[in-house]
């Protein structure tokens, strides 16, 4: 492990990070980072992809769209070789890498409780002075704001909160991610917003595999040991929903890598779900009853009063299975020159928050999504994440018009 590694996870042993190393500096910032994912041991090798990939029926009868099986056909996928253990195939020619290459067929039953608890194998991090370069704007490092512990029921404390599970050829994986309204479909949103690093592997590879979100994740709080061999329902209270479509910035995709800050602030995606099972017609939105405006024209760092990270830290000495959030005055974090500057706060969540939202106190006085986890030093401490402009913008707006007219 290099420096700068955004809390991605992976499972190696188990470990991984996002993001390149960036020309990143000054002002001692010459610490390492950890993608904000979280290493995963499911057993097994995950990654993820999909494009409008299957739906369920009230039945509970999964449907393959046959645009879908023809794309999959077309990278030499056989649809029932697949869903029957063939995505565990990883090959560098295999990656589905474009930003129309996303396909993601659902395979029931899947993600059960065991696999999901399994998906947080801490983030091995290493430190290392790769954080050199030309910031003009870049504050003193925040002290630490210790992470509180999200009262349960989850439900009614932070209800569009929740957890993205995913497999990659290291392992399975796990990030947080929020709901967020669907301007195409008002009070019946199907979106989620995450990290570019939870669905897309950067520079160096492409979609990962069995992308699912489960909202309010534990939703009781119970501990690790409490949730050994518990039924589905009891972390998963409202269902599994797969990812049909997902998107990130372009920049992500062409130089996002395991280790460092490189494209962390366009590190941002969203997915459009659909329920594993039948949910009676009913959207993520409506199910969980919650869903979070996002802004796009938020003040700038110095003009933002407070900030709150949610997420689900898994590295220790956390284990994943419990919400917390940190509230701070965010500073100024600068990767690069040329690129947008980050949003910076104290927090000691570690691997497995990234992805989670980071909100704000809007004109008035509703909460609103104002950036996601992205980045943090190995040794915790802090976070950061994007600020969210036209590129997000332009992410979130492409999402949400594929799927207005459905």
């Amino acid at each position: 492990m290099r420096s700068i590694r955004p809390f991605l996870a992976t499972r190696r042993g188990r470990s991984a990070r996002r993001t390149g190393s960036p020309v990143l500096a000054a002002v001692g910032l010459a610490t390492a980072l950890t993608l904000t994912a979280t290493a995963c041991d499911g057993g097994s090798d995950n990654k993820a992809s999909s494009e409008v990939s299957a739906s369920a029926t009230d039945d509970g009868k999964i449907q393959i769209p046959d645009n879908v099986k023809q794309k999959l056909r077309e990278h030499g996928i056989d649809i029932d070789k697949w869903q029957n253990g063939a995505w565990k195939k990883w090959d560098k020619h295999d990656w589905l890498r474009e930003a129309d290459d996303f396909i993601n067929p659902i395979i029931k039953g899947l993600w059960d409780s065991d696999r999901m608890r399994k998906a947080n194998d801490p983030d091995k991090g290493v430190d290392d002075n790769d954080l050199s370069g030309d910031q003009g704007v870049t504050d003193p490092t925040p002290a630490p704001v210790t992470a509180q512990a999200v009262s349960a029921a989850y439900h009614n404390s932070a209800p569009a909160s929740g957890k993205v599970f995913f497999d990659s050829p290291e392992g399975t994986m796990v990030c947080s991610a929020t709901v967020v309204e669907d301007p195409a479909h008002p009070g019946k949103s199907n979106l989620v917003w995450t990290a570019g690093h939870c669905v897309h592997a950067g520079k160096k590879g492409g979609w990962y595999r069995n992308i699912a979100f489960v909202p309010d994740y534990n939703d009781s709080g119970r501990t690790a040991l409490q949730l050994k061999n518990a039924p589905r329902e009891e972390v998963a209270p409202y269902g599994v929903w797969w990812g049909d479509w997902a998107q990130t910035s372009d920049q992500w995709i062409s130089q996002g890598d395991e280790t460092g800050g490189h494209g962390a602030p366009y590190d941002f995606a969203v997915i459009h779900v659909t329920p594993e099972k039948g949910n009676g017609g009913k959207s993520l939105q409506e199910t969980v009853g919650a869903a979070l405006p996002v802004n796009f024209n938020a003040p700038a760092v110095p003009k933002v009063e407070s900030l709150t990270a949610t997420g689900y830290p898994a590295a220790p000495p956390f284990d994943g299975q419990k919400l917390y959030q940190c509230q701070d005055k965010p500073g100024r974090l600068s990767i690069a020159k040329a690129e947008p500057t980050m949003y910076r706060i104290g927090c000691t969540m570690t691997g497995g928050s990234s992805g989670g939202g980071w909100v704000e106190k809007g004109a008035d006085g509703k909460p609103e999504l104002v950036s996601n986890t992205s980045i943090g030093p190995v040794t915790s401490g802090w976070l950061a994440g994007p600020r969210l402009g036209d590129e997000a913008k332009g992410v979130y707006e492409s999402v949400s018009k594929k799927f207005a007219n459905r």
